[in-house]
């Protein structure tokens, strides 16, 4: 079997490092990325898995900063709209591609709402400009007639419809992804990279760990500690206090909206400025969100929907297409907390986006706030804080210019040879994925690369590739975070004897 990149547990650590990431989010993977490609000895624990927390919960979106330019944040919309441009033609063009939105223009959306939204259009191509993406990657914005605005979307309510506005952002193939192949890229450059590593303690230079598969505990040492725990960060650092807010999406089948070629944002009944996206799905799915809840008490693991939010979401989308969508339609549903930073009084929709480096009275370097699309960013400013603190001897941040495994131009990727489910999750990794299962399970190729079901495409190359490359230690790894099939609990039932099989043929090759 070929060579584990990413590890669990915390059998031979070394006992001192330059930094010691804490978390296997989205930001905490950019940061082992960041410290090592600077020459800085690195390791990266989670007490679970790559993409446990709120990585995983997003929308699946690249996003340009068009919702930040409306409320006025111009500095969080251009960091925004430069992310997406590095992530899209730079380190990641495999996992991500243009996404066109639909604005239909519905007797509830007023001319004065119109020229709102088709404003705020030319806005964010003005910020796709100035962040020097291609309209290759992203096309322009346009006006479309009912008819154009109709081929985009059959299922839309035409009573009143009189057009549409166009305009494209970014769409990820998968956050989970994203993220698995961040700690995969930071493990072929030389970072530790582990999960089932719980920290029980940590200062600025030090942190007491426990494997959570066999309870032994050990303490390394570190001339820097980062605290990238999300909205757990408190618990590690008292000083800092968050007002985490809850984001829902529903989980749909295709043809509950059927032949949907665009995401659809629909209004919300009295506001000028907020929607409600359906967004359709590479998988033959559908995510319709989000929503904007406040959350008290305890951070739970995985955060559970209210059945208001469902409604909610349910009530919005209904008015935009012919026939309403009913509790029936859904076949999953997904919630994420958002690590907000507590700045006062306020909603937590008006709370900054804006992402914070804090240093607490034992020297931990805590990044938190921010979001998906800017964990670069987020992660230079971290480590950048860290080297300083910490008086390190580290080079630059190359990290918008370093592609992650498996990343290449859109051309190359479209020559690949390869299913074209392996090809968006794995790209020039794609014919690695089917030789290493060929190698442990010994089945043929069309056996490795055959999708489930026509509705369930995950294939068990990719399934092995999990456990001997990503660190997959069980079916819930497997099937909640590499594949991502449980999103729809009822598929997931299906998937639990592949899943099952894709772990004993990668252990028993392992010997």
């Amino acid at each position: 079997m070929t060579e584990l990149l990413i590890g669990h547990g915390i059998a031979d650590l070394p006992d001192h490092v330059d930094v010691l990431v804490i978390g296997l989010g989205v930001t905490g993977t950019g940061v082992a990325l960041d410290a090592v490609t600077r020459g800085l000895s690195t390791l990266a624990v989670d007490a679970h898995d790559p993409a446990f927390g709120t990585s995983r919960w997003s929308s699946k979106l690249v996003h340009g900063g068009l919702r930040y330019l409306a409320s006025g944040r111009v500095g969080v919309a251009h960091e925004s709209a430069i992310e997406r441009g590095i992530l899209m033609e730079v380190t990641a063009p495999h996992l991500t591609h243009a996404m066109p939105m639909l604005a239909p223009l519905m007797s509830s959306v007023s001319t004065f709402a119109a020229l709102l939204t088709r404003g705020g259009f030319w806005a964010g191509d003005m910020l796709r400009r100035t962040a020097h993406t291609s309209a290759t990657t992203l096309p322009k914005p346009r006006k479309l007639s009912a008819t154009e605005t109709i081929n985009l979307a059959p299922s839309l309510r035409r009573d009143g419809l009189r057009g549409g506005l166009l305009s494209w952002d970014g769409q990820l193939e998968d956050d989970a992804r994203l993220v698995t192949t961040i700690a995969r890229t930071a493990a072929a450059k030389g970072a530790h990279i582990r999960t089932r590593a719980r920290v029980l303690s940590a200062t600025g230079t030090s942190v007491e760990l426990r494997d959570e598969l066999t309870s032994e505990t050990r303490t390394v040492t570190a001339k820097t500690v980062i605290n990238a725990t999300g909205v757990w960060a408190g618990e590690l650092v008292d000083e800092i206090t968050l007002r985490p807010s809850r984001g829902t999406h529903l989980v749909l089948r295709a043809d509950t909206v059927p032949h949907l070629r665009a995401t659809v944002t629909a209004p919300i009944p009295g506001s000028t400025s907020r929607f409600v996206p359906v967004i359709p799905q590479p998988d033959g799915t559908i995510y319709v969100g989000l929503t904007d809840e406040p959350v008290e008490g305890d951070i739970p693991d995985v955060p559970t929907p209210s059945e208001s939010e469902i409604g909610f979401l349910l009530d919005v989308v209904s008015a935009a297409f012919d026939r309403p969508l009913r509790r029936g339609d859904v076949i999953g549903a997904f919630a994420g907390l958002r690590p907000l930073i507590d700045a006062g009084d306020g909603s937590t929709a008006d709370i900054s986006r804006r992402h914070a480096v804090l240093t607490s009275k034992t020297g931990v370097i805590t990044i938190v706030g921010g979001k998906l699309t800017t964990y670069r960013r987020m992660a230079r400013d971290a480590v950048d804080a860290a080297v300083s603190a910490a008086g390190l001897e580290a080079g630059p941040c190359v990290t918008a210019t370093t592609p992650l495994l498996g990343a290449a131009s859109r051309a190359e990727l479209a020559r690949l040879e390869q299913p074209a489910r392996l090809v968006r999750r794995f790209g020039t990794d794609a014919a690695l994925v089917v030789d290493n299962a060929r190698t442990v399970s010994g089945l043929s190729d069309e056996e490795l690369i055959a999708p489930f079901s026509a509705r369930v495409p995950v294939t068990p190359a990719e399934l092995i590739f999990a456990v001997t490359h990503e660190g997959a230690v069980d079916v819930d790894d497997l099937l909640d975070r590499r594949a991502r099939v449980g999103l729809v609990p009822v598929d997931r039932e299906l998937l639990v004897p592949l899943a099952t099989r894709a772990l004993d043929s990668a252990r028993t090759a392992a010997g």
